[in-house]
């Protein structure tokens, strides 16, 4: 089946195109930077953002939140399986 939409650019608004299980860590990047995150456990969470600002949640409810991270860290993070979309 053709993909309709193979040669146009998906706005900051469009629906994401993948997703990958992310491992927090205090020292790396994630494998691409992701526009949203789900929670499968709640908690806090703790992560750098595209412009390199450090930011925590209070603990937040499992579910879908909308950010721009390029790292999640492992120290101030106690939400788990966390999924990362792109």
């Amino acid at each position: 089946m053709p993909d309709r939409f193979q040669n146009t650019a998906g706005g900051i608004n469009a629906p994401a195109i993948a997703a990958f299980a992310v491992t927090p860590s205090d020292t790396l990047d994630l494998a691409e930077p992701v526009r949203q995150v789900t929670l499968n456990l709640g908690g806090t969470l703790r992560w750098t953002g595209r412009d390199g600002t450090v930011n925590t949640t209070a603990a937040l409810p499992a579910g879908s939140y909308a950010l721009s991270a390029t790292r999640i860290h492992a120290t101030g993070t106690t939400a788990t399986g966390i999924t990362g979309w792109v």
